[in-house]
């Protein structure tokens, strides 16, 4: 902390190291507006969280940078040590949330470049209302059966790029939250994990959209979903529009194509049955490989808002060697090019 205050104090631009070495460190919160907007992390070493899950469970984030302008972090490893949480939780017991490892919240100019995220009590890596951020060279490290522990989670946040990363988690790979808008994904590996996911959208019935997404050159390897849209199936002025999928490669995905508009765990607070958010303008170009499931498209979209204006260009994916299976409700657009399974559109 003492070197956090040092370097946002500076008027000049400043660098913290880490060197390499294992490093406990309890919940912190790096706090702006700083005096320069020139702030480097350079990370050799190690920090990990504490092994007893109730010291910094309950906290929202384990490291989080608030109100921050040009912070930029090179290499390191965050350890979240989340596997007696996630057995917590397993069991039924009394645990707390979890925390999510490092966030960024009400930033822009931000950098994180060649960081490796391990074992995330929830959420990996977060941005919750930044401008202009750049991800890069990041791996993210989780089993398949953890519980939450999304990779990188983006809401209410514009401009923010993800590059040249590898994710496995317990659950989405990346996941897209309201109020996201100009996001670009490219050249990921997800799985295991649940896909690259917009949503859930809808939850909140004044929400803001979701727009200019574009995901592209990403493989999917065993994963529960490929390329996803979902929404609670409740009442929402929420929107996702303008969405490019593009050059993708599904090996043994559950759902390699999915919107989910009937969202609803335990069929509870979901009043009617139907979801608000209206979905329009996607797009989905060369994407091919393998469904573990028959059915390798499925747009199940809103009975009150149908989705629009879908595109599929040069699909092919196959379900044990055979062409797969098209499922459609309340969906409507267009098919070009070779698109195996056959379109389904209304």
């Amino acid at each position: 902390m003492a070197a956090w205050t040092h370097a946002c104090g500076s008027t000049n631009p400043a660098t913290i190291y880490i060197p390499s070495g294992r490093f406990l460190l309890r919940n912190v919160i790096f706090r702006g507006p700083c005096k320069n907007n020139a702030i480097v992390l350079h990370m050799d070493g190690t920090l990990v969280a504490p092994a007893d899950y109730k010291v910094i469970g309950s906290a929202e984030q384990w490291i989080l940078f608030e109100d921050v302008n040009g912070v930029s972090i090179y290499g390191g490893v965050l350890d979240g040590q989340g596997t007696n949480l996630w057995a917590c939780k397993r069991d039924g017991r009394s645990c707390p949330t979890g925390t999510k490892s490092l966030g960024f919240r009400g930033s822009e100019n931000i950098l994180i470049s060649g960081l490796t995220s391990l074992n995330s009590q929830m959420f990996h890596i977060v941005f919750d209302g930044c401008n202009t951020v750049k991800v890069k060279g990041v791996r993210v490290s989780a089993p398949g059966n953890s519980p939450n522990t999304d990779g990188i989670h983006v809401e209410k946040s514009s401009g923010v790029s993800i590059f040249d990363s590898k994710i496995g988690t317990g659950d989405d790979c990346i996941s897209i939250g309201p109020g996201t808008t100009n996001l670009w994904i490219e050249n990921i590996a997800c799985g295991p994990g649940h896909g690259i996911s917009i949503g859930s959208l809808g939850w909140q019935l004044q929400e803001a959209g979701v727009h200019n997404v574009t995901v592209k050159t990403v493989t999917f390897t065993g994963t529960q979903n490929g390329l996803r849209i979902k929404s609670w199936a409740r009442p929402s002025s929420g929107f996702a529009k303008s969405i490019l999928f593009q050059h993708a490669v599904m090996t043994n995905v559950d759902n390699p194509i999915v919107i989910d508009q009937n969202y609803c765990p335990d069929h509870k607070n979901c009043p009617n049955k139907a979801s608000g958010v209206k979905i329009s303008d996607v797009t989905y170009q060369d994407i091919h490989g393998t469904s573990a499931t028959e059915v390798a498209v499925k747009f199940d979209c809103s009975s009150t808002t149908p989705c629009t204006g879908i595109k599929l260009e040069d699909i092919k994916l196959s379900y044990r060697s055979k062409v797969a299976e098209a499922s459609c409700n309340n969906a409507a657009g267009m098919a070009s090019g070779v698109v195996q399974p056959t379109s389904c559109f209304n």
